[in-house]
């Protein structure tokens, strides 16, 4: 018989882990997160782990660790990044890189994007070896860096110059296994698909000249015109399977009008018109729901002008788009031409299109079985999440991925509003919750 784990124990050495991550500022830009990869490999070192940190760049670290099993089936890989997005410490009721626990909450950029999957994952390889449990697979721990700016210095380098040490059947990643509470009811979203990038800048041309003169060709004006045509229109609605699933599953747990007018949001004649009301009644979900029926683009920063009196020869805006799984970067821009015009080039800054996984596989059906033992009336729903995450980077590899880092939220705590948000946090119950969940997922679909 293994070893009991006493489970108030390993929550305290979670928290712990978490706590000295949270701390470390790991802001991208610039990232540098060898920091916190250097944190992990002692951490493993202890527990005597076998573990590699490779560096793509001068403290652009990526660390690697590995449980040998019997051989013969695919790894399981848990993933999770090390860098963080900005904080704006002025508007945080704690300090961001602080990791203050206070009202049964963790607080810290990262707690939930997503330093907490990254020592539970930790947390969960040390009890496993501890344990001296049987595995019939590999289970591999990546902590990657650079996934907020594009993920190519984490994990497409990996993938691309280091594939031996992240190839794997599966992959656990973010964005999924949190509590979604819709209805009255709880879900578990588990992300099996997600939108692809395509970042661009829009440059209108123009005549420059002195302010005092204004003229009809004035750059400002013209990409001006393009911003706000952008900002206006929904483009083409293309709901994908995984979302009329979802859309589906949620509303036949739901209460009216709710059950009925979910599944109309497929029917584009009629999804304007309920977007249009939703915004009024709930800006957050309607938000979330237009960007799983469609392609966005969304202008996030503009630029031109040097002096106040000089209209200048040029103007450029930068716009984040997400394009539906199975949208060609090409057919995006098409779209998006059609939209801000003639005169007003698109140059694409960084891009990849989006991936989709099957549900219909051991480790989703092991996911939902344990779930079941640690939520009975939860229930888990295939996903699609309108952004990126490192999955698109090991779809190369050939993996199955899913968005599963589990954390067991009330009904209080706005999950989407908190990723890149302010006071980022995490509750401490819900974090021990999702610690044994994923531990126990680990160890039963690994088991030898």
């Amino acid at each position: 018989m293994p070893p009991a784990i006493d489970w108030a124990e390993a929550t305290e050495e979670a928290v712990r882990h978490l706590k000295a991550l949270l701390r470390i500022d790991t802001t991208n830009p610039p990232g540098n997160e060898r920091p916190a990869a250097d944190y992990l490999a002692r951490a493993l070192a202890a527990e005597g782990i076998e573990h590699a940190l490779v560096e793509s760049a001068p403290g652009r670290a990526n660390l690697v660790a590995r449980l040998r099993g019997r051989g013969g089936r695919g790894a399981l890989l848990l993933n999770g990044h090390l860098d963080v997005v900005p904080a704006e410490r002025a508007r945080w009721t704690h300090d961001p890189f602080g990791a203050v626990e206070e009202g049964g909450y963790i607080w810290g950029r990262g707690a939930l994007d997503m330093k907490n999957m990254v020592a539970m994952a930790l947390t969960t390889l040390a009890l496993l070896k501890r344990t001296g449990a049987a595995l019939g697979r590999d289970v591999v721990f990546a902590a990657v860096a650079d996934e907020e700016a594009g993920a190519r210095a984490g994990s497409l380098f990996l993938c691309e110059r280091h594939p031996e040490l992240v190839r794997a059947e599966y992959v656990l990643g973010e964005v999924g296994g949190h509590t979604l509470h819709l209805g009255g009811r709880r879900y578990y979203p588990v992300q099996v698909a997600e939108k692809g990038v395509c970042w661009f800048e829009m440059v209108a041309e123009g005549e420059p000249g002195h302010g005092s003169m204004p003229h009809p060709h004035n750059a400002v004006v013209r990409l001006s015109r393009a911003v706000a045509a952008l900002g206006a229109v929904r483009l083409p609605q293309r709901a994908h399977p995984v979302v009329e699933n979802f859309l589906r599953t949620v509303a036949r747990g739901a209460k009216a009008p709710e059950r009925q007018l979910m599944p109309l949001l497929l029917e584009p004649r009629l999804a304007g018109h309920l977007l249009r009301l939703l915004e009024r009644a709930a800006p957050s979900k309607a938000k979330g729901l237009n960007a799983m029926l469609r392609d966005t683009a969304s202008p996030t920063g503009l630029e031109a002008g040097a002096k106040v009196n000089v209209i200048p020869a040029s103007a450029r805006a930068r716009v984040d788009g997400r394009m539906m799984p199975g949208q060609t970067v090409q057919a995006f821009l098409d779209e998006v031409r059609r939209v801000v015009g003639p005169g007003v080039a698109l140059n694409v800054i960084e891009a990849h299109e989006g991936v989709a996984f099957p549900a219909d596989t051991p480790l989703y059906d092991a996911i939902r079985a344990t779930l079941a033992r640690h939520d009975p009336e939860g229930e888990p729903v295939p996903y699609m999440i309108p952004g990126f995450t490192d999955a698109f980077a090991y779809a190369k590899l050939g993996a199955v991925c899913y968005g599963f880092s589990p954390v067991r939220l009330g009904p209080d705590l706005d999950f989407a509003s908190l990723y890149h948000g302010h006071d980022e946090r995490i509750p401490r119950e819900g974090f021990a919750w999702g610690l044994r969940v994923l531990y126990e997922l680990v160890r039963d679909f690994c088991a030898a």
